[in-house]
């Protein structure tokens, strides 16, 4: 009875934890969805935001806008297209690591032009403005050469394997067409012997005394047995036939 009490015991502890345990599981991965929306959310409103500031106001504050958002663009765009390559082809892991460095500086370059659009001397962001727009487009360049060669690669996979299939395809297809290919026999006029409607032919005459030992297999691809000719009847010899000692010796027939 004690056992008992202990075992079920332990299954009620057994069943809170897994319950404890499954709540803070879902509790989780409900704060990282809500916190996935707001990141995306505030991203948008970001970028909406940098495309109003460069088409809407001229000058310094305008061309800061245009700095970021082409940042922005060329930054999510490249890792949007890593992450969905490197879960096909491991390879692009490389590549993977690479970004992370390179995003490093683009974020820093991000925080830097976000600090200068509250920057009250229009003067001194004016004067920095050439070395912020040759590092953003370092940046960009890098960041679109490494998007555009995952993309050239996993294309030319994508034609190796469509000429390969291809080639498959010509191959069946040709074997499916079997038929309109003539046999060296046929193209040069001679009627085939194993045409259709056309009967076994019958088997040689055997040539000696072992031919006699055909196989079953042979006898049952031949004709009807031919008919022998009849062969004429001769009375035997009398004085061929061997005599016994213990046969009679026949009398000579007499005349009255």
């Amino acid at each position: 009875m004690t056992a008992a009490i202990t075992i079920l015991a332990l299954l009620f502890v057994a069943f809170i934890a897994l319950g404890v345990f499954v709540t803070v599981k879902a509790v989780g991965a409900a704060k990282r969805g809500v916190d996935r929306t707001i990141t995306q959310a505030r991203r948008h409103v970001e970028d909406t935001t940098l495309r109003a500031k460069s088409f809407g106001q001229p000058g310094v504050a305008g061309e800061l806008a245009q700095l970021r958002l082409a940042l922005r663009t060329s930054m999510r765009a490249t890792q949007d297209a890593l992450h969905a390559g490197v879960a096909e082809d491991a390879s692009l892991a490389e590549s993977v690591g690479l970004f992370r460095r390179l995003s490093a500086h683009g974020l820093e370059l991000d925080d830097e032009l976000k600090r200068l659009e509250r920057e009250p001397d229009r003067a001194t962001v004016a004067g920095l403005l050439p070395k912020l727009r040759e590092r953003t487009q370092r940046i960009t360049h890098s960041a679109d050469s490494l998007r555009w060669a995952a993309r050239d690669r996993a294309r030319q996979f994508a034609d190796d394997d469509l000429d390969a299939l291809n080639a498959q395809i010509d191959i069946e297809a040709g074997a499916l067409r079997h038929w309109t290919v003539d046999e060296p026999s046929q193209a040069s006029g001679a009627p085939s012997s194993h045409g259709p409607g056309t009967d076994w032919p019958e088997p040689a005459a055997p040539a000696g005394p072992s031919a006699g030992n055909s196989s079953t297999a042979d006898e049952a691809w031949a004709g009807p047995a031919r008919e022998e000719s009849p062969q004429a009847i001769t009375a035997p010899d009398p004085r061929s036939r061997t005599t016994y000692p213990w046969q009679k010796s026949t009398r000579p027939e007499t005349t009255n």
